[in-house]
């Protein structure tokens, strides 16, 4: 006979976040997107392109289709859905792009959080990123889809140049832009402490790792967004600019 009371009972995780968009200095209209989900585990920063009612279209699209999705029975059948409707997405906004011969490019960056159960999934087209601080460590979870990340992978040029190089603003990898379009996806557990954050490139083009580090070591995710919305556009804010930032309980 066993006594279910010692027995050791791990409480499960949960989680609250806070997510703010702001339009910046320089740019007359905000073509950034977020979705702020505490209550499905969902949230998304979508960095649109192609001009303005172009790159809104394109970064809304992504929010708009996502938040219809619902976990499901499964992660896998959820992570399926969740790849399903963005190469939906991307087939329409190849069509909006192609309208009347334009043959232009509408499309957005965009990266997703999944908290489920347990674990972080993280998926991700671009240069909008996802950083965690844990155990007061800064780690950017998310690999640019950029020019410029690719010749720091081939040793053309250091980090350090990369943030002045003139094809900063390149990416090789958005929805949208071409009709192959995939994801890249990470997947690893939670631990309660974890601090999360996601961003469009808006945010981190003004800022240093060891500023978010510091910064998301302390106070609320409410106080910390406005910090670094603040901080931003106290720096020029050249882009639209939007972060979320999520605590794990």
């Amino acid at each position: 006979m066993s006594d279910t009371s010692s027995k050791n009972f791990m409480k499960p995780l949960s989680w609250h976040s806070y997510g703010i968009t702001d339009v910046g200095k320089m740019r007359k209209h905000n073509e950034d997107s977020l979705l702020e989900s505490s209550e499905s585990g969902m949230w998304l920063v979508a960095d649109g392109m192609g001009g303005h009612t172009a790159g809104d279209v394109a970064s809304q699209l992504i929010v708009n289709s996502l938040k219809k999705i619902h976990k499901g029975l499964s992660l896998e059948r959820y992570i399926d859905d969740i790849e399903d409707a963005l190469i939906c997405v991307n087939e329409k906004l190849i069509e909006k792009g192609n309208e009347k011969g334009k043959k232009t490019i509408v499309g957005s960056t965009v990266v997703i959080m999944l908290a489920y159960d347990k674990y972080c999934i993280y998926l991700w087209a671009g240069d909008s990123r996802l950083y965690r601080l844990r155990d007061s460590q800064l780690q950017q979870m998310t690999i640019d889809h950029s020019q410029v990340e690719q010749y720091i992978e081939q040793g053309l040029i250091t980090r350090e140049e990369a943030i002045v190089h003139p094809h900063g603003n390149m990416i090789t990898r958005a929805v949208g832009a071409t009709s192959s379009f995939f994801l890249d996806m990470g997947i690893q557990e939670m631990k309660k402490g974890d601090r999360y954050l996601l961003c469009s490139d808006g945010l981190n083009k003004h800022t240093e790792d060891f500023e978010f580090q510091e910064i998301l070591g302390n106070g609320t995710v409410k106080e910390i967004c406005k910090e670094m919305i603040e901080m931003t556009l106290n720096r020029g804010a050249g882009d639209n600019t939007t972060a979320i930032v999520i605590d794990i309980d």
